[in-house]
C-alpha cells in the first residue's frame, strides 16, 4: 500500500493507544487538557482509547524544587509519588463535562511478565473501556524501582498494545516526527527495525529517545497495530491523524504477526539465560519447523528454572529466538547434546523426549 492507502486504514482504528512523553507534556502543561478533548471527540460506541501517558517524574520533581531529573533512585521515586496525582488531576479537568472519565492504572514489570497477573490486567482494562472509560496508565515509578532505570514509557506502550487489542498506537512526542539524517520528517517507515542513519531526539526530561519510539514501534507492529509517531504540539494531532491526514511518521503493522502470547514471549518477558544451538538446531528455530531438541544444545549460560524465558543463539552468538525454557539450566547442562535414546536410558521419562524449548513457546527473531 501507498502512503496515502496505510493513513486512511488507520481511521478505521477501533482501539487506539495514545502515548505521550515528558519532554511534552513539560513543553506543554495543557496538553493533558487538550488530548482528553481530542478523546473526547474522537471515542464513538466502536472506537475507544486508552493513554500511556509519562510526566509524573517531570512534574513531581518541579513541585518538590528540583532543578532537573534526578539521579538518585530514592528522589525519583519521590517524584513520581508526588507528579503522579498532579498528573491525574489534569487528565480529570481534561475530562470534565464529558461523558468520559479518567482511570489511574499503574503497572510494573512485573505485573505483565506474570501470566496471571497480565490477564488480570487485560479484564481491567476491558471492563474500563466497557464502562467508557479512558485509562491513564503508567510505570508505578514510586515502587518499580528497575523500571526507573531501566524502562520507559515507550516500551510499556507497545505492551499495552496487545494487551488490549489495539490497531494504533500513536507516540506523541516533541519532534514531527522521525527525522533523517538531514533533519527531514520521514512519512512512512515501512520498517522501524532498521534505525541506522536516523536523527535522535535525546532530552534530559524523560527516559526514552526516538530509538526507543523506533524500538516500541517495531514491537507495536508485529502485533498487528499500526504506529504513527508525531508532535504532540501539531494542532488536532490525534484527529489529523485518525482523519488520514500526512502527519508523523507512519509505521504500519509488519510481519509475521505475533499471537498476544508470543508477543508476550518475545517482547514482555526478560530473558534469564541463553541457549547456545548447533546450525540444525539454529534452521529449526528459523523455519519455525521443530522444537529445539537437547541434541542441539551446545551450551548453557545464566542461571534460569523451567517456564523462564532464554535467548536462543548461534555459535556466533546472532540470536535467533527466544522462547520458555522447559527445564532448569542445570537439567539442560546435563542432557544437552545427547539424543533421545541416550535420555531415555539416562534419565528415564521425564526427559525421553528432548525437549528442551517447544515450538508452541518459541519465536524466531
Amino acid at each position: 500500500m501507498d502512503s496515502k492507502q496505510l493513513r486512511q486504514a488507520a481511521c478505521n482504528a477501533r482501539r487506539v493507544v495514545v502515548k505521550i512523553g515528558s519532554r511534552a507534556l513539560a513543553d506543554q502543561p495543557d496538553a493533558p487538557q487538550r488530548l482528553a478533548s481530542s478523546i473526547a471527540t474522537l471515542s464513538t460506541d466502536k472506537r475507544s482509547f486508552v493513554v500511556v501517558s509519562s510526566g509524573a517524574i517531570a512534574l513531581g520533581g518541579k513541585r518538590l524544587g528540583y532543578r532537573g531529573r534526578p539521579s538518585e533512585m530514592s528522589r525519583l521515586q519521590a517524584a513520581a509519588a508526588v507528579g503522579q496525582s498532579i498528573l491525574m488531576h489534569r487528565y480529570e479537568d481534561g475530562f470534565a463535562g464529558t461523558d468520559l472519565v479518567a482511570a489511574q492504572v499503574l503497572l510494573t514489570h512485573a505485573d505483565l511478565a506474570s501470566r496471571v497477573r497480565l490477564n488480570n490486567a487485560r479484564q481491567a482494562l476491558g471492563a474500563l473501556l466497557e464502562a467508557r472509560a479512558i485509562p491513564i496508565i503508567n510505570e508505578n515509578d514510586t515502587v518499580s524501582t528497575e523500571e526507573i532505570n531501566f524502562g520507559d514509557n515507550d516500551q510499556l506502550a507497545a505492551m499495552v498494545v496487545p494487551l488490549v487489542g489495539a490497531e494504533l498506537l500513536v507516540l506523541l512526542t516533541d519532534v514531527p516526527g522521525v527525522l533523517d539524517a538531514q533533519g527531514h520528517r520521514i512519512a512512512v517507515l515501512t520498517d522501524p527495525a532498521l534505525r541506522a542513519d536516523l536523527k535522535s531526539a535525546e532530552s534530559g526530561i524523560g527516559s526514552g529517545g526516538m530509538d526507543s519510539k523506533l524500538d516500541a514501534a517495531y514491537k507495536a507492529s508485529r502485533s498487528g497495530a499500526g504506529v504513527v509517531i508525531a508532535s504532540a504540539a501539531e494542532p488536532q494531532v490525534l484527529e489529523r491523524i485518525l482523519a488520514g491526514e500526512d502527519v508523523g511518521t507512519w509505521c504500519p503493522a509488519t510481519g509475521p504477526l505475533l499471537r498476544a502470547r508470543k508477543h508476550w514471549i518475545a517482547f514482555t518477558l526478560r530473558p534469564s539465560g541463553t541457549l547456545i544451538l548447533d546450525a540444525g538446531a539454529v534452521h529449526a528455530v528459523e523455519t519455525g519447523s521443530r522444537s529445539v531438541l537437547a541434541v542441539g544444545v551446545l551450551g548453557v549460560r545464566g542461571q534460569f528454572n523451567a517456564g523462564d524465558a532464554v535467548r536462543l543463539v548461534g555459535t556466533d552468538g546472532v540470536e535467533v529466538g527466544r522462547g520458555l525454557a522447559r527445564l532448569g539450566a542445570l537439567d539442560v547442562a546435563r542432557i544437552a547434546g545427547k539424543r533421545n535414546q541416550e535420555l531415555a536410558c539416562l534419565y528415564g521419562s521425564e526427559c525421553s523426549d528432548g525437549v528442551v524449548v517447544h515450538k508452541d513457546d518459541l519465536v524466531r527473531s
